[in-house]
């Protein structure tokens, strides 16, 4: 049960957006906690048409019969309204998109936790799982915290790391890091009424700023050691993507590793079934899965079936 023998089942509201907020909102229903209220971004354009759509947590609450309130901000006591009307036990934040304000942070009874894909105080902020892989961590994991004003610095309530194995993506291990805060967020709901957590105050040391990715940041400096721009390649898909371009054609890759080679920064030493392998500041990228515009991803040797390349072509360098 989600709360202790004889007393009323916990009530939470929730706050989330992306596919990684929907998983711990399926488990928190399917866990029999009640859900009064989620709140979510408000419906973006997206697709080729750019029309309007409803974000990954709000299909699961209309799909569940949940009310749900899309506030631009919770400044005002008109845009937290529908929240306070509720009257929650705890509202529980996964990837939501907006810092919440003291008057949201002190309205629920038992307070506002948020499911965090990093272990905590390393990547705070808003890539966590790009910025991990990009570093070359070997862990991350997930923190469920007690949030404060600050940009995740509130005090830790469960920890749990994951390996991050050398062929993961972006991709991959979000689906991983979403199935472990679905699980460890209901567990953390079960213990909290009876007091069964203790919250530690994050360490000084070690912190680290998870900053959000930029589309400008997809661009391959082919300067950079060949390991880093593998780990780039991983960290970036599916978004924005790592873009070389060859011939003025932009050219995506979606999967790469680090090859032996040397030459000038962006000069194709070889390109055949096997890979293209790009000279890079560092050894040299084999490039194995490839995408140019239009086109849809392809393995190596059906991209250069259509589009061939030519050892001593050299890619367009980034400007400095």
């Amino acid at each position: 049960m989600s709360a202790a023998p004889g007393s009323s089942p916990l009530r939470v509201a929730f706050a989330g957006t992306p596919e990684f907020a929907a998983a711990a909102l399926e488990a928190i229903l399917a866990a029999g906690f009640e859900v009064p209220l989620v709140l979510t971004q408000p419906d973006r354009p997206a697709g080729r048409g750019m029309k309007l759509s409803a974000s990954a947590v709000k299909q699961v609450a209309l799909a569940h019969g949940i009310a749900v309130d899309q506030p631009e901000k919770l400044r005002t006591d008109a845009q937290r309204a529908a929240l306070a009307a509720c009257a929650p036990d705890i509202l529980v934040v996964a990837a939501y998109g907006l810092l919440l304000p003291r008057a949201v942070l002190e309205l629920p009874r038992l307070g506002c936790i948020n499911i965090h894909a990093s272990l905590l105080p390393r990547w705070r902020g808003a890539a966590p799982i790009h910025r991990a892989i990009e570093a070359g961590d070997a862990e991350t994991g997930i923190t469920i915290m007690q949030m404060d004003e600050g940009l995740d610095t509130g005090a830790m309530l469960m920890k749990r790391a994951l390996a991050i194995a050398p062929e993961d993506t972006t991709a991959t291990l979000h689906d991983r890091l979403a199935a472990l805060g679905a699980e460890m967020v209901v567990a953390a709901l079960r213990a909290l009424p009876q007091g069964g957590l203790q919250a530690e105050v994050q360490p000084e040391a070690g912190v680290t700023y998870a900053a959000k990715i930029g589309k400008a940041e997809a661009a391959i400096d082919w300067r950079r050691p060949a390991l880093e721009i593998a780990r780039a390649v991983r960290a970036f898909n599916p978004f924005p993507g790592a873009v070389g371009t060859l011939r003025d054609v932009p050219v995506k890759v979606w999967r790469a590793e680090p090859a032996a080679g040397t030459g000038a920064p962006g000069t194709v030493l070889s390109a055949d079934d096997a890979g293209v392998v790009v000279a890079c500041g560092e050894g040299a990228l084999r490039l194995v899965e490839l995408q140019k515009p239009g086109s849809r991803r392809m393995p190596v040797g059906e991209f250069l079936r259509g589009f061939p390349v030519s050892a001593g072509e050299r890619f367009d360098a980034v400007a400095a």
